[in-house]
């Protein structure tokens, strides 16, 4: 009988530990499915988990690829305190402690089985799981209200320079006869988080090979995230104004969700754009000068 190909005998090896994740966190998973993801704040648990999954299969070469650098100690004392942070999370009922701790038993695994190399070829999917965790409650009204006042003040200025007849009072605005409240859901953290969610999400797909301009973009995405914020509460207040409550509050609604994403993806896009021509004429002028200096020593 022929010996098993090394790469199957390592797939193998890894359905032990896929079936102890899997009864470990089948419980926490349920929760969030029956709970935290049925809200309509909390929708993007489901979307952040399927891009996890998929990144981790397109990665699944790492995971079976020659083993370099173990780290058991090292892994071991990682997978310990997520262990542990699970533990206390079950034990109190924290969902936020359960999901956390997988930012500790997953790279805990891999220095223990994989090592260095794997851990470091699969940084970005552990990395992107942090969007999956829930926050506590006090975090997100602190930061919440501050960015509905921002959104509210930043419509009431724009549809005023275009002359609509409106008024504000804290997070609530005044069209004409209509008048809307801007919830969490228009201009809360959550939203803010998905949308850096997308824009980090954007970056690991493009892959600049340029530092400055993966900065760059990542630095502009909470300002994009803002300004898209502000469209969706803009569209809303004028469908509202010209079609009435109904239209505001019904099928536009929700669709405006959707065109928050959108107009979050072509600005980023926008901005890559962007930083691609001024780098490219950054280049050409580089170009342009060591040409001259040649030139002008011969």
């Amino acid at each position: 009988m022929n010996p098993l190909p090394i790469k199957q005998n390592r797939v193998l090896e890894c359905w032990p530990i896929i079936f102890g994740l899997t009864v470990l966190y089948a419980p926490t998973f349920y929760d969030l499915a029956s709970h935290l993801w049925r809200e309509s704040d909390q929708s993007q648990g489901p979307v952040v988990l399927a891009v996890v999954l998929y990144l981790f299969w397109q990665k699944r070469s790492s995971m079976v690829g020659h083993e370099t650098q173990h780290k058991p100690l090292l892994g071991g004392l990682i997978f310990f305190f997520g262990v542990l942070l699970y533990v206390v999370g079950r034990s109190q009922s924290s969902i936020s402690f359960e999901v956390a701790s997988l930012l500790l038993v997953l790279p805990g695994i891999l220095l223990i089985t994989r090592g260095t190399a794997t851990l470091r070829a699969l940084w970005f999917p552990l990395f992107f799981l942090i969007f999956m965790i829930p926050l506590p409650g006090f975090i997100i009204d602190s930061v919440t209200l501050p960015m509905k006042i921002a959104v509210s003040y930043v419509t009431d200025n724009v549809l005023n320079w275009f002359g609509y007849p409106i008024a504000r009072e804290g997070v609530v605005l005044q069209i004409g006869q209509y008048q809307m409240l801007v919830a969490d859901a228009c201009a809360g953290v959550r939203t803010l988080i998905s949308l850096e969610a997308l824009g980090l999400l954007y970056l690991n797909l493009v892959k600049h090979d340029s530092v400055f301009r993966n900065i760059t973009l990542a630095t502009f995405i909470i300002p994009i995230s803002f300004t898209a914020n502000v469209i969706r509460v803009i569209i809303l207040m004028l469908v509202t104004y010209h079609f009435g409550d109904d239209a505001g509050q019904g099928f536009v609604h929700g669709f405006a969700g959707m065109v928050l994403f959108v107009v979050a993806l072509a600005l980023i896009m926008g901005i890559d754009a962007l930083l691609q021509a001024v780098h490219r004429i950054h280049q050409q002028r580089s170009v342009t000068t060591v040409v001259e200096s040649e030139a002008a020593t011969t």
